[in-house]
């Protein structure tokens, strides 16, 4: 969405940055893995349609998607490319309100996982999520084999509601209320959230 498109969010150890054309190759270089694909059910797709992806995303009002890079990596070179490791998502339902959002994460690089990455850049979608898109409820969706990822969203604090035998996901909610705004920024530190509005 176009609301996030000059935010840059840096924690402690990654930064989020917008999903832009420079960064397409490589993440469709990580889409090519089928480990990926299943974690994530997506379907692999050509270049050229990850291009088209990354620009209707950008666009659509009801996807909010940053870039997460490893913190460390990229003041070594200041290369984000090399310091790109997965990336963050919000889905909004097409209702009025967009009270309702779906969290995905992904870390994509497997030398970065068991590090928290995946941790702290997910707390820190989710409070840019409350704060600049006035998310009042999260919902996620995890593959049933994705034992990491549920047991993630327990530790935040997600209920799980539903398992889809046909679909083999599990889908966990969280309501947003001040006691919970108070544990994400608790746990996710010091952090700062740019805004640079040029559009």
């Amino acid at each position: 969405m176009l609301i996030n498109k000059f935010t840059t969010i840096t924690g402690k150890d990654v930064i989020l940055v917008p999903y832009r054309k420079e960064h397409v190759e490589k993440y469709h270089k990580w889409m090519q893995s089928e480990e990926l694909q299943r974690l994530t059910a997506s379907l692999p797709l050509t270049l050229e349609e990850e291009y088209q992806m990354q620009e209707s995303w950008m666009r659509d009002e009801n996807k909010c998607t940053f870039i997460v890079m490893d913190k460390h990596l990229y003041e070594k070179n200041h290369d984000e490319i090399e310091a790109m490791i997965g990336d963050t998502n919000l889905f909004f339902a097409n209702d009025i309100d967009r009270m309702v959002a779906e969290a995905e994460i992904m870390i994509a690089e497997t030398n970065a996982r068991g590090k928290h990455r995946g941790w702290q850049a997910m707390l820190l979608m989710l409070l840019y999520g409350i704060t600049y898109l006035h998310v009042q409820q999260y919902v996620v969706k995890i593959s049933i084999d994705n034992v990491i990822s549920i047991k993630m969203f327990e530790n935040m604090g997600f209920i799980q509601t539903s398992i889809s035998n046909v679909f083999q996901e599990v889908t966990m909610n969280k309501i947003v209320d001040d006691t919970w705004i108070g544990w994400l920024k608790e746990n996710v530190g010091n952090f700062q959230i740019i805004n640079e509005n040029e559009f």
